[in-house]
């Protein structure tokens, strides 16, 4: 019996003692992946230092060697997404959207959280594919929030491709709470001209007028010679019976469309937004 006692104290020991170690194996081998890990980091920073920075930045967007010197970084490390995400980029601005989104999934293999609302952006603006434009926007608010992306909520775009889609219902329920919410967290100072006017669009697909008009207002109050508002608010007040204001709307708006006061977000150089006006 005390043989039985003796044998279970040092199983019991040893129990313990493997406890006590196993924290500290742990946190030794946490702390050496730590050590890989900013080493790594180090490593694809100098990467892209060198074949960004001082490669492919130095060169002309659309050029061979802008494509090469990504190609060389991309050599040493392969699961740099900034890179990837540099590689497709000037393909999109070129209209060779294909073979730019196979890079661009590329980027979001190796860094999903920093790329997907990026290309949910370029199916919405450069390949108006809207209902994956769409997917792709919702499955980055369920993994990391509505989240921003070329100075626009996820939910604008969404809202932007239900108007696409001709469901305006659907579209002005979005922006109504994209514009609620935005008023409740950093007050009317922080209302963008374009959430404005795409807001308003959505009420005037639906013959709500008057409505229209009180936020094509708001949007002139912020970018008073926006012509695209200005010829639509014309429409408004012409389906309204007040011809004469609009037709002295319509020819302000005609004049600053020709003066270029049109849609100003820096991707509307290479693509037309929606119910974007092209002047002659």
């Amino acid at each position: 019996m005390k043989q039985q006692t003796k044998i279970i104290l040092i199983m019991l020991l040893a129990i313990v003692i493997g406890c006590d170690k196993k924290p500290q194996t742990q946190e030794r081998i946490t702390e050496k992946t730590q050590i890989a890990y900013l080493a790594d980091k180090k490593k694809q920073e100098e990467i892209i230092k060198e074949h960004l920075n001082n490669g492919a930045w130095k060169h002309q967007l659309y050029s061979r060697e802008w494509q090469e010197e990504i190609d060389l970084g991309l050599a040493k490390d392969s699961t740099i997404a900034y890179l990837w995400q540099q590689k497709a980029m000037p393909l999109f601005k070129q209209g060779k959207y294909e073979i730019g989104m196979g890079y661009l999934n590329k980027a979001i293999k190796y860094d999903r959280q920093k790329w997907q609302d990026y290309r949910a952006f370029i199916k919405c603006i450069f390949i108006n594919t809207y209902r994956e434009a769409i997917k792709d926007f919702e499955d980055c608010k369920a993994r990391f929030g509505n989240g921003y992306v070329m100075d626009h909520s996820y939910n604008f775009y969404i809202g932007l491709s239900y108007l696409q889609l001709n469901e305006f219902k659907k579209a002005e329920r979005i922006f109504e709470s994209d514009f609620d919410l935005t008023i409740k967290n950093n007050g009317k100072g922080w209302l963008h001209h374009l959430d404005l006017f795409y807001y308003g669009i959505s009420k005037y697909e639906q013959k709500k007028y008057h409505e229209a008009i009180e936020l094509f207002d708001l949007a002139l109050g912020i970018y008073p010679n926006f012509s695209e508002v200005q010829i639509f608010k014309a429409d408004c007040l012409r389906r309204l019976g007040n011809s004469e204001e609009a037709n002295e709307l319509q020819i302000l708006g005609e004049i600053n469309g020709r003066k270029g006061n049109t849609i100003n977000e820096d991707n509307s150089l290479y693509e037309r937004y929606p119910y974007q006006i092209r002047w002659k």
